[in-house]
């Protein structure tokens, strides 16, 4: 048999393949490079997996995975079924998470950083670990779609992407009504004891965009590759006469009241204090990049036009 006949057989058994019965775009080899720097390969969707992220979780059940989540963290909260999971922490040993017997890992890189030796052992033990967190939206879209490829999921990822814009479209349209000069401008806070607010290009400033607010620290700037901007209180004041709403998230991070902010030494100045508009909102719909941050967009529309959005339920 020559060459040239050698190259057309085994280009046909190639195409036999990837178009045989049960075999898909999802069972061919797939890579990407996750944000420690690791190529990760993907030749068959993972099956036992351990969660060591609150939005690596929630979006794992996004894609309709249950039983291949073997383990979470201690602070999950959504979906319920989540905290119904066998719990693992970066702090444990990583002999409990070998005993486990996982595939796979989902870690974030504040964990890749700060425990090095950890990640290590989980890898010389033969356990893929990946490191993923998206700062912006974009990225989110990037990081579903690479949950999807870990878990043989990628059509369910797309869907997830086509279901947000379809959910922001929604809102899209009730903000047509709602002329420029009527939005509002607000400060969103993100720590309130370091006076910190969110960088122009996060997730959560992203949510108030669509939400039609106005950044009024739009000029903010990251420190250290994160979401969260130093802003101080002398440049929040002086923005005071033009805050018409004070949003505040809360969290770990944050524990800020609508009292706590409101008494702070100066803020009785801020439009949005004098007019009783300070409200909080829990971060984990503002902040995190699951699908709930649509939950976070209809929130803050609803808080900034109650009277467009007072039927929160059909934009769900």
């Amino acid at each position: 048999m020559n060459t040239g006949m050698k190259t057309i057989l085994l280009s046909a058994f190639v195409v036999i393949l990837l178009l045989a019965p049960g075999l898909d775009a999802s069972d061919k080899i797939t890579s990407f490079i996750d944000m420690s720097g690791n190529r990760i390969v993907v030749e068959i969707p993972f099956k036992r997996i351990i969660s060591l992220y609150g939005a690596h979780s929630e979006n794992l059940f996004s894609l309709g995975l249950d039983k291949e989540i073997i383990g979470v963290t201690k602070n999950e909260s959504y979906p319920p079924r989540a905290t119904m999971k066998p719990v693992f922490s970066y702090h444990d040993d990583a002999e409990k998470f070998i005993a486990a017997c996982p595939d796979l890992v989902l870690i974030r890189p504040m964990i890749a950083h700060g425990y090095i030796n950890f990640v290590l052992k989980l890898q010389r033990a033969g356990i893929t670990v990946v490191s993923l967190q998206p700062r912006t939206v974009d990225e989110m879209y990037s990081y579903w779609e690479k949950l999807g490829i870990l878990t043989g999921r990628k059509s369910q990822a797309d869907e997830m992407i086509k279901a947000f814009h379809a959910g922001l479209k929604r809102v899209d349209l009730c903000l047509k009504d709602i002329p420029s000069s009527k939005r509002k401008k607000v400060f969103f806070e993100a720590i309130h004891s370091k006076m910190k607010t969110f960088s122009p290009s996060s997730i959560a400033i992203f949510a108030l965009k669509c939400a039609g607010g106005i950044n009024v620290a739009d000029d903010a700037q990251a420190r250290r590759e994160t979401n969260i901007a130093a802003y101080g209180k002398e440049r929040i004041l002086s923005h005071a006469n033009k805050i018409d709403v004070y949003l505040a998230q809360r969290g770990p991070m944050n524990r800020a009241t609508v009292e706590r902010i409101t008494k702070e030494s100066g803020f009785g100045a801020i439009k949005a204090v004098k007019e009783h508009r300070v409200y909080i909102i829990d971060e984990k719909i503002v902040s995190r990049p699951t699908l709930r941050l649509l939950d976070g967009v209809y929130e803050i529309a609803r808080l900034l036009y109650p009277e467009s959005f007072s039927d929160i339920a059909k934009f769900k």
